[in-house]
């Protein structure tokens, strides 16, 4: 049962900052032993989020893979266009452009919204969703080069 949803407001930056903003996320949950979902809109998406992992920080290490339907995982960071593919987990980061289904099985929710106007317009829909769904919902916006 998802206990709330966090809306990340970004001050600045565009899509490569809202990539990096999920990888410090996905980075502090996994040191607190949470395992993650990060849900891309996207293929492509998902592979510079993968790449990303790799490089956003030279002190860190995040153990993560790519998962499909029907793949095995032991990772603590699954990455994945499809929900369908992962089991639940205490945090899913919520990088498509959608409500996602099954939204439901994961602890918490977080929402990343950058710059971009489309991306806020579509962010705010998810909002205006999460609080009909009757979930809590916080905001947090963050200046330029905010952590998570």
């Amino acid at each position: 049962m998802t206990e709330r949803v966090d809306f990340y407001v970004l001050g600045s930056g565009g899509g490569k900052q809202r990539l990096t903003f999920a990888c410090r996320l996905a980075e502090k949950a996994y040191l607190r032993d949470l395992s993650v979902v990060l849900l891309s809109q996207t293929p492509e998406d998902g592979a510079a989020l993968d790449e990303l992992l790799w490089t956003f920080s030279d002190r860190s290490f995040v153990p993560h893979e790519v998962r499909r339907v029907g793949a095995a995982s032991g990772a603590p960071v699954q990455l994945t266009t499809d929900l369908n593919a992962v089991d639940a987990a205490d945090l899913l980061v919520n990088l498509s452009e959608r409500l996602p289904d099954g939204w439901e099985r994961f602890g918490r929710i977080a929402e990343i919204v950058d710059t971009d106007e489309a991306q806020r317009r579509r962010g705010r829909e998810r909002f205006k969703a999460y609080r009909e769904l009757q979930l809590t919902v916080e905001t947090h916006r963050l200046d330029d080069g905010a952590g998570a």
